[in-house]
């Protein structure tokens, strides 16, 4: 791991529960490729957001790997608590080992078990695990049974069945070997832009007593808070609303100009590739852009090009 992981001993650890205990619906930022990286958790951390989460690691290949180990995760001592850091794995001694080398570092790690790409059911990692509840639940209990915090959260991250006694037996086994929370993305692994199935979520909830959090097209926190109403969940994890407007959990219905000065700030201080860089203002400035602007500054190829049009056009 980079500089920034090493100089994290004695960083400032949390215990994720305490969120979920505090009674208020618990506010996440999701896992996304590319995107829920140090510098983007640190922005929305400023905006209300109380729990983030690492894009997907494959585990196998992180603890292979010292590079993949580099690349994939940096972290800092202070501000990046508490942290999630999300797995794919398909053996337990595999995502014990990966949990292992993370522990110091984050909060606890979530075991993926709903990413429908077709990469990673093939590889056996992702949604298809949820037709495997008895490897989830084995995957659980491993890592709850050999790492030594008891604060050190495991959860998992699944789709639902489109028979949902399934989902929920796959829930129940998964919190009888020790699952922290379950977050449920209301579609089945073939769904991809048909209505989220929030009924199914608020089922799944009353027949748990673990946290739940609910997950699938909450693009504002109007939105959040009605699935929160519909579901019962106890935290609301979102992907895309966040990245169009990263300050959406502190109430603001479009990015405010404050926040786009933050991401460059945060951006040019972390050493955010350009191309990332570029990629969130594109989505920070979907919809305050016109159509002429958005031709103008999606094509921009250069971080100074950048900063002299926001400088220009916003005062930014």
């Amino acid at each position: 791991m980079t500089g920034d992981i090493r100089e994290t001993k004695g960083c400032q650890l949390k215990d994720p529960m305490d969120l979920f205990r505090s009674g208020q619906v618990v506010k996440i930022c999701a896992p996304m490729v590319r995107y829920s990286k140090l510098a983007f958790r640190t922005l929305v951390r400023k905006y209300s957001c109380d729990l983030c989460y690492t894009p997907m690691i494959v585990a196998a290949d992180f603890v292979r790997s010292a590079k993949a180990r580099d690349s994939e995760f940096t972290t800092n001592k202070v501000g990046d608590h508490p942290l999630i850091v999300q797995f794919a794995a398909k053996e337990a001694q595999v995502l014990c080992d990966a949990a292992r080398i993370v522990c110091p570092f984050a909060d606890g790690i979530d075991l993926n078990c709903g990413c429908p790409q077709r990469w990673a059911i093939s590889e056996g990692y992702g949604a298809c695990l949820i037709n495997k509840p008895e490897l989830v639940k084995d995957m659980v209990r491993h890592v709850r049974s050999q790492i030594d915090n008891p604060k050190f959260s495991v959860s998992i991250k699944i789709r639902i069945h489109e028979d949902l006694k399934r989902t929920v037996d796959l829930c129940q086994k998964a919190e009888a070997a020790g699952v922290s929370w379950i977050t449920v993305h209301g579609r089945s692994t073939e769904e991809r832009h048909q209505p989220v199935h929030y009924d199914a979520i608020k089922i799944i909830k009353q027949s748990m007593s673990i946290p739940i959090v609910a997950n699938g097209d909450i693009k504002t926190l109007k939105d959040a808070e009605n699935v929160h109403h519909l579901t019962e969940a106890d935290g609301i994890m979102v992907a895309r609303g966040l990245l169009a407007n990263p300050a959406m959990f502190a109430g603001h219905e479009e990015t405010p100009l404050q926040c786009i000065q933050d991401w460059v700030d945060i951006a040019l201080e972390h050493g955010t590739p350009f191309t990332c860089f570029h990629h969130h203002l594109m989505y920070m400035m979907e919809r305050i852009t016109s159509k002429q602007e958005k031709k103008v500054f999606n094509v921009l190829s250069s971080t100074s090009a950048v900063l002299d049009y926001l400088s220009d056009h916003y005062g930014v």
